[in-house]
């Protein structure tokens, strides 16, 4: 399991850095990765790019820019070692970051837990964009984090869903014995399970509940009352016995918002398995309405899989299979697309760092006064000599690159990927819907062989009661006799 948090750092990056690659921390600078800049030359590497950008933050007439972003990764103490733990940090920082963003990634080893630290520019090499962070890049990074956490065999935190309570919804909880949490337990699962208010009232009925005042209306009286099973006296459906959410007219509000800000409720309907849960075969208003339930969306189901132009569950896998198989190839081109993608960026960067600063190297080359001109110029010289460096580390000539071309050919690729990118999600989506499809069909028809055979053995045992007491024939037809599905 991986905790993440994040702040944006306005001042000192130098020192911030120089605090994240100590050698103490980083079992003598083993544990430090970059991107498109140095460890030691990074404060400068980002200062140049956040000179290029013509965003700016402002925050009570002060400039509060962000001049870099840092974010921790902590595990669990003795889940990951120490190599795992840098490598997930750096699949983190390439997933999160896209090739686009200069970053000293560090992992410190000197505390009870392994824990990683990513300190990257705030604005971006290519376009020279400000990072723009707030609770949906927040979640972004924690769901990232989350899923390689699970590529790696970690622990997640697995949410629950739950929010907050309202303060008299806590103290009626607190207060009552246990039985009101219950109701408000099975409104809300009622409440999820229901596209109107009228279903609401009728599988609440199913639970076994009496109910009073259920009539929205000046007729209907000012409370809906819910009496569970066992239960002596009825509980009012108030603001002050149950919480605020409970009244009926806001039940019904609940059900309607539902209903609004859900454009595809079918994703959500799956077959109610009424074999293994106990609650079904002890209430027989519940079973009956589960039964309609099912048929109901067995053929939802049906007519969508009409729609998909499949016809039976041989074409249905060989459909899933397909389109698994074209997630597959173009994961596989995102990726390299992406690698491509981030050595480009890497490569525009140093370009224009190197063509912006070598004015001042070849001044310095020709100026009588060296150690003059260096202290006035010592950025710009030292960006040179790194952007100088690393061109030619991966062989290329800085003198004949063309940056413009460069910069066309990253922006044809992220066009091609992000075509790819929708194609993929596309097919994802719709290989969630078949094997929805698939689960549900096979489920209602695992039920519906089980209850003609059933009845059948029923109609057997009937006949055989018949032929040994002299019991008047009844016709067959009042019996469901098997049939091929």
């Amino acid at each position: 399991m991986a905790v993440t948090k994040i702040h944006g750092i306005k001042t000192t990056v130098d020192k911030a850095i120089e605090y994240i690659c100590n050698p103490d921390k980083t079992d003598e600078k083993i544990y430090i990765s970059s991107f498109a800049c140095a460890p030691e030359t990074a404060a400068l590497d980002f200062k140049y790019t956040l000179d290029h950008t013509t965003e700016q933050n402002f925050s009570d007439g002060q400039d509060k820019e962000n001049k870099a972003f840092h974010l921790i990764q902590a595990f669990l103490p003795e889940e990951v070692s120490y190599e795992e733990a840098h490598a997930i940090g750096k699949e983190l920082a390439d997933n999160l970051l896209q090739g686009k963003y200069s970053y000293v990634l560090t992992t410190h080893i000197d505390k009870g837990h392994v824990h990683n630290h990513l300190i990257f520019c705030a604005a971006d090499n290519i376009e020279h964009k400000h990072y723009h962070d707030c609770k949906q890049s927040y979640w972004e990074i924690r769901k990232l984090s989350d899923q390689l956490c699970q590529e790696h065999g970690l622990s997640v935190i697995e949410p629950d869903g739950k929010r907050g309570m309202k303060y008299n919804e806590w103290t009626a909880n607190k207060n009552d014995a246990g039985w009101k949490s219950q109701i408000r337990k099975d409104i809300n699962q009622a409440i999820k399970a229901v596209s109107s208010y009228e279903e609401f009232l009728a599988l609440m009925k199913a639970k076994g509940y009496e109910m009073k005042g259920t009539e929205i209306s000046e007729n209907g009286g000012k409370y809906i009352t819910f009496r569970p099973v066992g239960k002596d006296r009825p509980v009012r459906g108030s603001a002050k016995s149950l919480g605020k959410n409970f009244t009926k007219e806001r039940i019904k509000e609940r059900i309607e918002n539902k209903r609004q800000h859900t454009p595809m409720p079918y994703k959500r309907k799956r077959i109610i398995d009424t074999a293994s849960d106990p609650k079904f075969t002890e209430n027989i208003g519940l079973k009956k309405w589960a039964a309609k339930e099912n048929l109901k969306i067995a053929s939802e189901t049906y007519s969508k899989m009409i729609a998909h132009d499949i016809h039976n569950f041989a074409e249905l896998d060989s459909r899933i299979r397909f389109l698994q198989e074209q997630t597959k190839n173009s994961n596989c081109t995102i990726i390299s697309l992406e690698h491509q993608m981030q050595e480009l960026a890497e490569m525009i960067k140093y370009a224009e760092q190197y063509q912006e600063n070598k004015p001042y190297n070849d001044r310095y080359e020709t100026v009588k006064d060296k150690d003059r001109f260096l202290r006035k110029y010592e950025s710009q010289l030292i960006l040179f000599s790194g952007a100088e460096r690393m061109l030619q580390r991966d062989s290329i000539a800085p003198a004949r690159m063309n940056v413009g071309k460069l910069k066309q050919t990253y922006n044809d690729l992220l066009s091609r990927k992000n075509e790819l990118f929708k194609q993929h999600k596309t097919e994802k989506a719709e290989i969630a819907e078949l094997e929805l499809i698939r689960q549900n069909m096979e489920k209602y028809l695992s039920h519906h062989r089980k209850f003609q055979k059933n009845s059948l053995s029923q109609h057997r045992k009937f006949k055989k009661r018949q032929r040994n007491h002299s019991l008047p024939a009844l016709p067959l037809n009042l019996y469901p006799t098997p049939h091929t599905v």
